[in-house]
C-alpha cells in the first residue's frame, strides 16, 4: 500500500507540473515523517550519499566539454568535412547529419547537447538545399540520440552509479548499438531521397576534399583521448573527462573561438545544467531509499514473475513501460527511480545487466523526442525558430527507424555485450 501511495503522489505532482526533484522529495519527506523508525539524520545521509560517488565526477566535466565543444567550431568543421567527402551523394546532407552528429557525440555526451548544435547548423543547410523541413527536422532530432549512446554517454554514467555497474563497460556496450543506429537512419535517408537527384552537391576538387578532411581532424582527437585513455587503463572514465576537456579548450584557444564572454557563458551554462541533474540524484537517491525499506524490488520480481517467466516476454514488457514513462518523465529522474527497481527483477530473469542498461538507456532516449515533455523537440523548436508542432511531425516518420533499433536490442544482447568482453570493461 505504501508503494502504491508513493508512487501515485509522484505521479499527481508530475501531472501538476512540479519540478521533477520535487516531486520526488516530496513523498520521501512525508514518509519519513509518518514513520517513526525513519529518522530525519538518516534521511539526510542517504540524500547527500546519492551525489558522493567517484564517477559522478565526470558528470560536470562531460557536461562543459559539451558546452565547449559547441564554442570551439568543432561542429563547423566536422559538418565542412563531411559534406566534402560525401556531399555528391544523392540526399547527401541527410548523411552527413548523421556523420556530423557521429563526431560530436564523442565529445557531447548528451542528446540535447547535441540537437542544438546540430540544429543550429544543418536544419538551415538542409533546407537551404530543398530538402523538406520535415525531414530536416526528424534526422536532425533522430541523429541526436546517438550522443547518449557512446562515450562520453552521460546516461550511462547515471545507470553505472545507480546501478553499481563499470562506467567503462557501459561506454563500451553502447558504441555497437550506436552504429547500428547509425546504419539504421542512413536507410531511412536513402529511402526519403532515393528518388530525388536534386538533393546533391557538386563534388569539390580533391585538395578542397583533403583540407576539409585535414581540419577537423584535430577535432577527432578528443574522442581518441577519451576512448583510448579508458581502454588503455590509463585513466579512469572521470580523469578522461578531464583531460578531454582541456584538449578541447587547447583546441577552441588555437581556433581562436574561446572569448572572455563565451567562457562566461560556458561555466555558467555547465553549472545550470550540473546543479539540475545532481539535484534530481540527490531527490531521487532519498527516493529509492524508501522504495528499498519497503521492499519494492522483491514485490515487482513477484508480481511480474506471475505474469510470465520468459526473459523475453519480460523484455517487451519492460520496453513498453520504459517508452511510456520516457513520454512523461526526463530520463535522469527515470533511470535514477527505475533501474534500482528494474534491475535486480532483470538478474531473476538471467538478462545480462550490460544489456539491460543499454536497453533502458537507449529506450529512455527515444522519450526526449515523445510528446509531451520531449525536450530534444523543445531545442530543435527554440535553435530553429521552428514551432514545436512541426518539429513532432517532421519526427514522427524517424520513430520507425528508433523502434527497430531498440528491437535489435532487445533480441540481440550481443549487441551490447560483445565489446565489453572483448576489451575486457570491468562489469
Amino acid at each position: 500500500m505504501v508503494l502504491l501511495i508513493m508512487f501515485a503522489a509522484l505521479l499527481v505532482l508530475l501531472a501538476l507540473r512540479v519540478p521533477v526533484w520535487i516531486a520526488l522529495l516530496i513523498p520521501s519527506i512525508v514518509y519519513i515523517i509518518l514513520d517513526d523508525t525513519a529518522t530525519a539524520a538518516l534521511a539526510a545521509q542517504q540524500t547527500a550519499s546519492g551525489v558522493f560517488d567517484f564517477a559522478l565526477l565526470a558528470v560536470p566535466m562531460f557536461i562543459l566539454l559539451g558546452n565547449l565543444a559547441n564554442v570551439s567550431g568543432a561542429t563547423d568543421r566536422l559538418f565542412d568535412a563531411a559534406t566534402s567527402a560525401i556531399g555528391h551523394v544523392r540526399g547527401s546532407l541527410g548523411y552527413v547529419n548523421i556523420a556530423t552528429s557521429f563526431g560530436f557525440s564523442w565529445m557531447s555526451g548528451a542528446a540535447i547537447s547535441d540537437a542544438a548544435a546540430m540544429g543550429r547548423i544543418q536544419v538551415p543547410a538542409m533546407k537551404k538545399r530543398g530538402y523538406p523541413e520535415g525531414f530536416a527536422l526528424g534526422i536532425t532530432g533522430a541523429s541526436s540520440l546517438i550522443a547518449p549512446m557512446i562515450p562520453p554517454s552521460i546516461p550511462a554514467i547515471i545507470y553505472a552509479v545507480t546501478a553499481g555497474l563499470s562506467v567503462s563497460s557501459l561506454f563500451m556496450a553502447g558504441i555497437v548499438p550506436a552504429l547500428v543506429l547509425v546504419v539504421a537512419l542512413c536507410i531511412m535517408v536513402w529511402l526519403q531521397t532515393r528518388k530525388r537527384d536534386d538533393l546533391r552537391l557538386e563534388k569539390p576538387p580533391t585538395a578542397q576534399r583533403v583540407k576539409d578532411v585535414a581540419k577537423a581532424l584535430p577535432v577527432a582527437g578528443a574522442a581518441v583521448i577519451i576512448l583510448g585513455g579508458i581502454l588503455s587503463g590509463i585513466v579512469t572514465p572521470t580523469e578522461a573527462s578531464a583531460m578531454g576537456v582541456a584538449y578541447v579548450a587547447i583546441l577552441a584557444l588555437c581556433y581562436r573561438t574561446l572569448s572572455g564572454k563565451s567562457l562566461g557563458r560556458i561555466a555558467a551554462s555547465t553549472v545550470e545544467t550540473t546543479g539540475s541533474v545532481l539535484i534530481i540524484v540527490t531527490s531521487a537517491s532519498l527516493f529509492g531509499w524508501v522504495l528499498a525499506r519497503e521492499q519494492a524490488p522483491q514485490v515487482m520480481t513477484e508480481l511480474i514473475l506471475q505474469i510470465t517467466d520468459r526473459p523475453l516476454v519480460f523484455l517487451i514488457l519492460i520496453n513498453i513501460l520504459l517508452l511510456i514513462v520516457g513520454a512523461v518523465l526526463e530520463p535522469t529522474a527515470a533511470i535514477l527511480i527505475l533501474v534500482p527497481v528494474l534491475a535486480p527483477i532483470a538478474e531473476v530473469y538471467g538478462i545480462d545487466p550490460v544489456h539491460f542498461a543499454v536497453m533502458m538507456i537507449f529506450n529512455l532516449m527515444i522519450g526526449l523526442l515523445t510528446p509531451p515533455v520531449g525536450l530534444v523537440l523543445f531545442v530543435l523548436s527554440s535553435v530553429t525558430k521552428v514551432p514545436v508542432t512541426r518539429v513532432i511531425k517532421g519526427v514522427l516518420p524517424f520513430f520507425v527507424p528508433m523502434l527497430g533499433v531498440l528491437l535489435v536490442i532487445t533480441f540481440f544482447p550481443l549487441l551490447s555485450t560483445w565489446l565489453p568482453g572483448l576489451v575486457g570493461a570491468g562489469g
